[in-house]
């Protein structure tokens, strides 16, 4: 274990930095930051490093959100988060593996920059009101309010329930086998009948540019998907702290989905196919509470 505060914490930091960026990238960015205000803080005024460096960063993760709000407005079709290769501890902490599933995330898109700081902090991070108060430039009491109205938001629009590691994979195998043999009735059996699909493609490879609904035309999409690709690698990896799936068409990375699974069938699915967001993929980010 290191002596250093900012190491010993790094990778607390990036995830608070990434729940409340949906950016791998730009998490990177605030915690390069925050090591610079570290290096330049004077330590023996410090009596909490934690809660000292988590305020920095999650002042700094603020002024990132704020500057990349028009930068997200102008965005090519639906902007999903960075998606993230993760280790089983991750999935096994079903708390944090929630909060970072790309389903959560892309509800805490919908929120104002302060309440998403508020409600990463206090409901994933245990940090108290008051330390939160500091970080965000409100009252306690302001806090206080502002935590509520973020809940109901997200309650409303989170996924109804959590399933298994388990659970995840047998649904998710059943939809891969049949996507690959073209079997309709497969499909039809594993999508429930509102499953929502939303794909980003970022301008940069195809996809659809807003979300489509509904089991048949879902199903109508994808059918053809075995004629199409005839050549085509698929395996599941944990991504975001659940089982996704990782398409590689003549061996060439181009699509991973992650899925929501409610009462054994697919909810929802989220296809990245933007190519400047795939690159973490290919190695394990560590997230920590």
């Amino acid at each position: 274990m290191t002596d250093d505060p900012f190491l010993a914490h790094r990778s607390l930091l990036f995830t608070v930095a990434y729940e409340m960026l949906g950016s791998a990238a730009d998490a990177d960015d605030v915690v390069q930051e925050t090591w610079l205000r570290w290096a330049e803080a004077d330590r023996s005024v410090v009596r909490d490093p934690r809660a000292y460096l988590v305020r920095i960063v999650t002042r700094q993760a603020l002024n990132r959100l704020r500057t990349v709000a028009r930068r997200r407005e102008d965005y090519v079709g639906e902007w999903l988060p960075e998606p993230l290769l993760t280790s089983p501890d991750v999935a096994e902490d079903v708390e944090l593996a929630e909060s970072v599933s790309i389903a959560m995330l892309t509800v805490l898109e919908t929120l104002a920059p302060t309440e998403r700081a508020v409600l990463v902090l206090h409901e994933v991070f245990d940090v108290p009101y008051d330390e939160i108060a500091e970080a965000v430039g409100k009252s306690g009491a302001a806090v206080r309010q502002i935590a509520h109205r973020a809940r109901g938001h997200v309650a409303a629009r989170r996924p109804r329930m959590v399933v298994s590691r388990a659970e995840q994979q047998q649904v998710v195998d059943r939809f891969l086998a049949a996507l690959t043999a073209g079997d309709v009735q497969g499909l039809l059996d594993v999508l429930a009948p509102d499953v929502v699909v939303v794909a980003d493609g970022g301008g940069l490879a195809p996809a659809a540019l807003r979300p489509f609904t509904g089991r048949a035309r879902v199903v109508n999409a994808l059918s053809r998907f075995a004629e199409l690709v005839p050549r085509v690698e698929i395996t599941t990896p944990l991504v975001n702290g659940a089982v996704a799936a990782r398409i590689d068409p003549g061996g060439e990375f181009d699509t991973a989905i992650t899925f929501v699974v409610e009462g054994g069938r697919i909810t929802r699915m989220y296809a990245m196919r933007n190519p400047q967001k795939l690159g973490r993929l290919d190695e394990v980010a560590e997230l920590r509470r």
